[in-house]
């Protein structure tokens, strides 16, 4: 057998995942593999940024899971700082730039690997790129912004958007000792919530000292004269002001050389692939991590939802193909945690709106429970909503706001969805029960039992 080279775009969970994987399964003999990364870090937390900023983790390179050192090690030829700037897909190359020296150059490839990641939105406003103001998405980011928050003076922090990075920042920044204002444009935090979950996040952000500003559209951020950010200013005229700014609007796909290449892009501007995590149409390039569209299970439709550990598994499927064997990512459920202070965050499936816009008619239940018996010390209160579809009581969706232990019981839903099981089959799960653990009914099983009351109530 003729020795192939496979080249791989991004060096962090997916890309290099995939390295690791297809070198397991085949020798340096048999495969080159030559890996490009254009930041300082490989094979990394990004979830653990907001940690690290926040005091929970000490050192930055506690996030980091591999070097590029032991990469090497491995027989990969990882080009750190060194970013593709072209793809030839058709000549089979990439031309790459050392972002040190400025030098270019083509390398061939026989089997390509697109995890470009994403970047965070960074909307076209006066100031947005003024010192002061940071994305944060890969390690990178968050060395630069921890950069700032050491030389600032002022302790005023304004993080735009309240999703998950936006909260848990904004939480990261209180414990660095920031006054923190989060500004953002919906009814309440956390729009991976339903409205009515997202009011018990708010609250508890308010109960920490983070004043969160609900319908605020950023218009501009003000700088001083030197071009640093002192301000934010909103639609209704408003100026928050800030000593940095943290934007926490979401991310969007890097795919700018795929589309370039004339490689097929869904609606969010991921890249599209088969089961195998092969490019639609493109027998020997394969995209795994934060730049694709991944099939919702759910909904039964493309959707990009950028998570570790669905970049992890990408690479896992992408390595064994490469390496030829053979792996499938079948799809997600939308399942994610976070939490603010002590109050624990969880989701999965579809949201109300999610639903409405895949054209599914449903029920909603929503209880309250604790996280133990209500006689056991320490018990915390725990809010369940659950959604399931109106004529088959197909289970649709699960979100959970809570006191400690709330956020994991999400992952029973998990499995429920996956499985497409009703909420009458959830209802005779048989969960593990003990006063220090649960409620003899689960507060999922609550939420179920009350789903089934709401699916039989509401009829054809």
């Amino acid at each position: 057998m003729a020795k192939e080279r496979l080249v791989v775009v991004g060096g962090d969970a997916a890309g290099m995942s995939a390295a690791s994987q297809a070198r397991r399964l085949r020798g340096a003999a048999e495969l080159d593999i030559v890996a490009f990364e254009r930041g300082h870090f490989t094979s990394y937390s990004a979830c653990g940024i907001p940690y690290w900023i926040g005091g929970q983790v000490a050192e930055r390179d506690e996030l980091v899971a591999r070097t590029p050192r032991e990469h090497r090690e491995r027989d990969i030829d990882l080009r750190m700082r060194t970013e593709v700037v072209e793809l030839d897909v058709a000549g089979r190359r990439v031309r790459a730039r050392d972002l040190d020296s400025g030098v270019e150059s083509w390398t061939d490839y026989d089997k390509l690997v697109l995890a470009t990641g994403a970047r965070p939105v960074r909307p076209k406003l006066p100031g947005i790129g003024a010192h002061g103001v940071h994305g944060v998405q890969s390690l990178d980011d968050g060395t630069r912004l921890m950069g700032t928050l050491e030389r600032v003076e002022g302790r005023r922090a304004v993080v735009v958007g309240a999703g998950y990075i936006g909260v848990e920042m904004a939480e990261a920044l209180v414990g660095r000792g920031f006054e923190v204002t989060v500004l953002h444009r919906g009814a309440q935090p956390m729009s991976t919530l339903d409205p009515d979950m997202g009011g018990l996040v708010h609250s508890a952000m308010n109960a920490m000292g983070i004043r969160t500003v609900s319908g605020a559209e950023v218009t501009e951020v003000l700088t001083d004269e030197e071009g640093r950010a002192r301000a934010v200013a909103t639609a209704s005229g408003e100026e928050y002001p800030a000593d940095v700014v943290v934007l926490g609007i979401g991310v969007e796909p890097r795919t700018a050389l795929a589309r370039e290449a004339g490689l097929p892009l869904g609606e969010s501007g991921g890249l599209l692939t088969d089961l195998s995590m092969r490019v639609r149409g493109h027998e020997d390039v394969w995209a795994g991590g934060d730049c694709v569209e991944v099939l919702d299970l759910v909904a039964g439709r493309n959707r990009h939802i950028p998570l570790g550990t669905h970049a992890n598994k990408h690479g896992q499927v992408i390595g064994s193909g490469v390496g030829g064997g053979y792996a499938t990512f079948p799809g997600v459920v939308g399942t994610a945690v976070s939490k603010v202070c002590d109050l624990e965050i969880a989701r999965t499936g579809l949201r109300e709106r999610d639903a409405l816009e895949a054209g599914l008619r449903f029920v909603t239940a929503t209880i309250r429970s604790t996280n133990t018996a209500g006689y056991y010390p320490g018990a915390a209160e725990m809010t369940v909503k659950m959604l399931a579809e109106r004529r088959t009581g197909r289970l649709l969706g699960v979100q959970i706001v809570g006191g400690a232990g709330a956020a994991k019981r999400v992952d029973v839903a998990a499995v429920a969805l996956t499985a497409g099981m009703t909420v009458e089959q959830v209802v005779s799960l048989d969960l593990g029960y003990a006063p220090p653990f649960s409620p003899v009914w689960d507060p999922v099983l609550v939420a179920a039992r009350k789903a089934v009351t709401a699916v039989r109530a509401a009829g054809v």
